[in-house]
């Protein structure tokens, strides 16, 4: 069954670009994963510094390998450099 998976990330004032530059990596790499179906990223319109990140897999099992994956954990790493915070990830079914 598909998934949705959301991601907020808070990103430090002044790291919009690079946040932007690595997210947009981040997604190129995803698209071409098993599973993935599609993404979108979306910014806070009271709050810039808040991301959200929506992405769709076709099972929970093509997530968790693309998130435990070796080219993500590294995507990430870079991201978690420009973070005021850890990004809380959330994952959803359908109803």
């Amino acid at each position: 069954m598909a998934v949705k998976v959301i991601i907020e990330r808070r990103v430090t004032k002044g790291k919009d670009m690079d946040l932007a530059n690595l997210m947009r990596d981040l997604r190129a790499k995803a698209m071409f994963t098993k599973g993935y179906i599609s993404g979108e990223t979306l910014r806070d319109h009271e709050d810039p510094t808040l991301y959200i990140t929506i992405s769709t897999w076709k099972s929970y099992e093509d997530w968790k390998a693309w998130e435990e994956s070796e080219v993500r954990k590294e995507m990430q790493a870079k991201i978690d450099t420009v973070l005021e915070n850890t990004a809380l990830n959330r994952i959803f079914d359908f109803a």
